[in-house]
């Protein structure tokens, strides 16, 4: 296979797994506001390469992958700030996991309010320290670019017990409405009432153009029951009509380069050509087996919204994912 044959297909995966995950995932932004509050106990994690719990030895496992998938809340291409703080919260954070023994993918979702301890970027960027607060904030430390998604991917390691994480992807937003054009728009069957949202959006069967996609996937507050619920059923219906406007326009084989063309200036990775090249030859045949949400409790104190994950189920989400007992 060549050199452009292999972009080409991995360029088709990321966009893909990129889509997906913007889609399903629940925990976009609600509230505008950040929040800074008191750390509430946690398991604390160990700082050896092995963890034990009821008396069993883990450690952690040595047969995946990991990749950081990020969506930049941000409009037009990415771009440096001025300072070491940026406007660009991580509204999306998900891990890609690459399980190398099931030859699977699983990919686990944190809620961009998750309450973490992040690292803090001070003048030229050098460490000042750390704070407790939102995961969607450890992006706003830094340009906006490499060194920000750098942050995000310390505060998302710390938070998972040191994690090593392999690569990130990060997206702005607003691209969605640049992939669902790319494939000519997609169908989907309106049920809820966007009158208030988008008055554009009518109920019935419609195909959602620009900013119609961004809207009827992301949108609750004033939409039918407002309830999250229905949102992911939007959510998974805008995924599959996605995929079959997406299996029709990807019949014209420069499809994908065009597409990447048209996204590339909204994307930050730290991805090289010969990581590229080892990740489709390793990965390109996965497929894909569960996307899960660590559980916890929602607060809202005033107009701030906080998320703080369920210890004790974290510690197990984390082992089964990560580790593996020791034999």
């Amino acid at each position: 296979m060549s050199r452009k044959e292999q972009v080409k297909k991995l360029v088709y995966i990321l966009l893909i797994l990129i889509l997906v995950l913007l889609m399903i995932l629940s925990g976009l932004r609600i509230l505008e506001s950040t929040v800074f509050s008191p750390r509430q106990e946690q398991v604390e994690p160990t700082s050896s390469s092995t963890i034990e719990r009821n008396g069993i030895e883990y450690f952690p496992r040595q047969d995946i992958t990991v990749m950081l998938l990020m969506g930049i809340d941000e409009e037009g291409p990415v771009k440096a700030s001025d300072s070491h703080k940026n406007t660009g919260e991580a509204d999306m954070v998900a891990l890609v996991i690459f399980d190398e023994t099931s030859q699977q993918i699983d990919i686990l979702c944190l809620n961009r309010d998750t309450m973490v301890e992040m690292p803090v970027l001070g003048i030229g960027g050098k460490n000042a320290g750390t704070f407790y607060g939102q995961l969607a904030l450890s992006h706003a430390y830094g340009t906006g670019l490499e060194d920000s998604c750098e942050n995000t991917k310390k505060a998302v390691s710390d938070f998972l017990y040191g994690l090593d994480i392999s690569h990130y992807v990060a997206m702005n937003l607003d691209a969605i409405s640049m992939l669902n054009d790319a494939v000519g728009g997609v169908t989907v069957n309106v049920t809820d009432d966007f009158s208030d949202v988008d008055p554009t959006i009518k109920q019935g069967e419609m195909t959602l153009m620009g900013q119609q996609a961004i809207h009827y996937v992301q949108v609750r507050k004033d939409v039918g029951d407002q309830k999250n619920v229905s949102r992911m059923q939007r959510q998974q219906d805008y995924m599959e009509g996605f995929l079959k406007s997406f299996r029709r326009a990807n019949s014209d084989e420069s499809f994908v380069i065009d597409t990447y063309d048209a996204v590339s200036d909204y994307i930050v990775t730290d991805f090289t050509a010969k990581s590229m090249s080892a990740t489709l030859n390793q990965y390109s045949d996965y497929t894909l087996d569960e996307v899960v949400t660590p559980e916890g409790e929602h607060k809202i104190k005033g107009q701030h919204n906080a998320f703080y994950a369920d210890e004790q189920k974290l510690d197990e989400l984390i082992l089964r994912l990560f580790y593996a007992p020791k034999k």
